[in-house]
């Protein structure tokens, strides 16, 4: 018998929004390699995410491990994106005191 080998396509796609997700999930292409970053092995990563398939996540760790340059300056180009927008929205909505404002709405 003969093993037919053939190419897989990389289960990544780009949002609307310019987000990579993984599978056909909302999962991003930053949260699985932020997982495996903290040490975590692709059947816990599915077991975190189940909407993930365990062949896709070993896939989308794959294509990491032989594009680090790349998949490295998205991921940094994302942080850099989380913080424009979390600086945005703290001038807009002051972060101090939220807490404090929130309890005294509460009614006693």
């Amino acid at each position: 018998m003969t093993l037919p080998l053939r190419t897989e396509e990389i289960p990544l796609a780009l949002d609307a929004a310019g987000v990579v997700r993984v599978g056909g999930t909302r999962v991003t292409l930053d949260t699985v390699v932020a997982a495996f970053h903290e040490g975590a092995t692709a059947e816990e990563i599915v077991h975190q995410y189940p909407s993930l398939d365990l062949a896709d996540v070993y896939a989308v760790i794959s294509y990491y491990l032989r594009h680090r340059e790349d998949v490295g300056a998205y991921l940094v180009q994302r942080q850099q994106q989380a913080d424009k927008l979390r600086g945005e929205n703290e001038s807009r909505f002051d972060p101090q005191g939220v807490r404090d404002r929130l309890l005294a709405r509460r009614p006693r």
